[in-house]
């Protein structure tokens, strides 16, 4: 791809994504009402609602986890470098993801849309009205953790291997839409949440993809043997 061309593709995802945000944050109350108006007053007692609820734990960083590990086992049996790369690119992807979407909703202290009425939804900071909301789940929607580890295990593999990778997306895409129908997360919260996770794990391929093999890995590992044996030699 020729600069001018690659210039013009990242302008149009630029856009996209700044569109995207936009109608998320303007339609957010107009979703959830129509949400809460379809659920109606059992909702917590249905069998949709403990779907939803069992499908977003999938996007629990442990599940991810265990997931990405089964499938390097599966590789390593398989002798298959290539995918071997691609799962621990995805868990670094994944990881990272995580990491800073946690690390922003610490400190923006939004209100999650299932909180109303009895909180006035808004953007509350880490502070407010002389109270710490670091740590307390009512305020720790913006953006959502859940879609972030989801989005940042599959982007990597739609990078890598783009048909694979498109149905990697659909579980992703369904975490993601769990978040909304039971409250946890606005759709603005999910929208932000899947550009952070994508440009994380375009970057995290194209870094892995880089170092050609994993014996990037292997000298890690390897320098730490020597350090705990360097460590012991001076213990004795």
């Amino acid at each position: 791809m020729s600069p001018t061309a690659r210039l013009a593709l990242i302008i149009v995802l630029a856009l996209a994504s700044i569109t995207a945000v936009t109608l998320a944050f303007r339609y957010d109350h107009e979703i959830r009402e129509a949400l809460v108006t379809a659920q109606g007053k059992k909702w917590k007692k249905s069998d949709d609602y403990k779907f939803y609820t069992s499908v977003r734990k999938f996007g629990d960083y442990p599940q991810i986890l265990a997931l990405g590990i089964v499938g390097l086992l599966i590789a390593w049996k398989m002798r298959s470098r290539e995918w071997t790369r691609i799962l621990v690119a995805a868990l670094i992807a994944s990881t990272l993801a995580g990491m800073l979407a946690n690390a922003s909703r610490l400190t923006t202290g939004r209100t999650r849309p299932r909180e109303s009425p009895k909180i006035e939804q808004g953007f509350y900071g880490p502070w407010h009205n002389g109270k710490l909301l670091i740590g307390d789940p009512r305020y720790n929607s913006f953006p959502s953790g859940h879609t972030a580890t989801a989005f940042g295990f599959a982007g990597v593999v739609l990078f890598a291997s783009p048909w694979i990778g498109i149905a990697a997306l659909v579980p992703a895409a369904l975490i993601a839409w769990a978040s909304v129908v039971i409250g946890a997360h606005h759709p603005s919260d999910v929208t932000v949440s899947i550009i952070l996770s994508l440009v994380v794990a375009f970057f995290v391929w194209r870094w892995v993809r880089a170092k050609g093999d994993l014996t990037w890995l292997l000298l890690v590992r390897k320098a730490k043997q020597i350090r705990n044996a360097r460590k012991k030699a001076a213990g004795k």
